[in-house]
């Protein structure tokens, strides 16, 4: 089925779809990664964006449930340069294409994936429209024109949850009264546990709460939208901030629970968690040209001069040039320099703006799990 991709700034593409009829909008953008395609479709972080793989063979390991980063997929539209339908894995309930089509995602195939990669590295990513319904290209284009972009949205609000509940043996839990109780108190199933994290969902990823559990800490996760009393009545050894999608500028009333929060407790952030501890102490952010999406970005280590490949997901960073005297930066990205971690020298607070969760993606950096822990001691 013929598909045609346009962006706003009048450039075609030419393609068709493997997941049937369909037409939509968002940030078009590209990932370096060669696997966890699953992984990147159901990352929240992709919100309002159709994702375009780098790797040229996408699905030849098909899908599965434990790959699961999140309820659901959460990109606008899927682009590749071959679709592999005759998938392989020992671990694989599924193919790929029914996966998207059976959640409404379009996906496309036979795109010259390179030329559009380097399109967007060399103008920016841009709103964009994928179609098999309308193949006009004036049409498409002026319908890429006429859809909203990112910059200025607070989409961490649309994918967070509505309700606090608890992450027990590998899966969510619902709370009720008793359940906060024993958390606040460290009591019943706490009390294996040595730390209690309260969560900020803004749209994260499982494998963050799975590295916490593994080192002995109950997450108590509580929506976007949470208030900073909420969270200190539950008497936490530490708060973490999520990743997420969208405008970190725009999230302004989690910036506002982080101000209250900074000080009286720990505080880790992560990718859209470190934008908004950064906004919360007194930083702004900054919309890059095309964003670090993949999982080979090269970060150095301030303190240690180590060298971290990590995994990336995001387009917006913080303005160094704005960062407060109290806070210093700690990682830097050796692509562009831009800020990869900070802390606060005087509170224990800090963030980093990769992935360090590394679902998909290198381990290098899981020893900040460990440093939260640390902290939280």
């Amino acid at each position: 089925m013929k598909a045609l991709i346009a962006l706003e700034d009048g450039r075609i593409f030419q393609g068709r779809s493997f997941t049937g009829a369909g037409e939509t909008t968002g940030e078009i953008v590209f990932n370096t990664s060669m696997t966890g395609y699953q992984e990147i479709l159901t990352d929240p972080s992709y919100k309002g964006q159709i994702v375009t793989m780098t790797y040229p063979l996408i699905g030849n390991y098909g899908v599965n449930n434990e790959d699961e980063e999140s309820v659901g997929i959460h990109l606008s539209g899927f682009v590749v340069r071959e679709y592999e339908a005759q998938y392989s894995n020992w671990r694989a309930r599924g193919g790929l294409e029914a996966y998207l089509s059976d959640r409404g995602i379009l996906g496309l195939e036979q795109v010259d994936t390179r030329a559009l990669t380097r399109h967007i590295r060399l103008a920016g990513a841009m709103r964009a429209v994928m179609s098999t319904r309308d193949l006009d290209p004036d049409s498409l284009i002026a319908k890429a024109r006429a859809s909203e972009g990112l910059q200025g949205a607070d989409l961490a609000s649309i994918v967070s949850i509505k309700e606090p509940y608890f992450w027990k043996d590998g899966s969510p839990a619902p709370c009720d009264e008793q359940v906060f109780d024993q958390f606040k108190e460290h009591t019943g199933w706490t009390e294996g546990s040595d730390f209690r994290i309260a969560v900020i969902d803004c749209g994260l990823k499982y494998n963050q709460l799975r590295l916490f559990t593994r080192r002995r800490a109950c997450c108590l996760v509580f929506p976007a939208d949470c208030q900073a009393g909420q969270i200190l009545d539950m008497r936490p050894d530490g708060v973490f901030i999520s990743n997420g999608p969208g405008d970190p500028a725009a999230v302004t009333h989690v910036i506002s629970t982080v101000k209250e929060l900074v000080g009286k407790v720990p505080v880790f952030g992560i990718c859209l968690g470190h934008q908004i501890l950064s906004l919360a102490l007194g930083a702004s952010t900054f919309k890059l040209k095309f964003g670090h999406r993949g999982g080979n970005q090269p970060v150095k280590d301030l303190d240690t001069g180590r060298i971290e490949i990590t995994a990336q997901n995001h387009g917006f960073a913080v303005d160094e040039a704005t960062l407060p005297s109290d806070v210093e930066i700690t990682h830097i990205n050796l692509n562009d320099n831009t800020v990869e971690g900070i802390r606060h020298r005087k509170l224990p607070a800090f963030s980093v703006q990769y992935h360090p969760e590394n679902a998909p993606g290198p381990h290098d950096s899981e020893y900040l799990f460990d440093r939260f822990t640390s902290m939280m001691s």
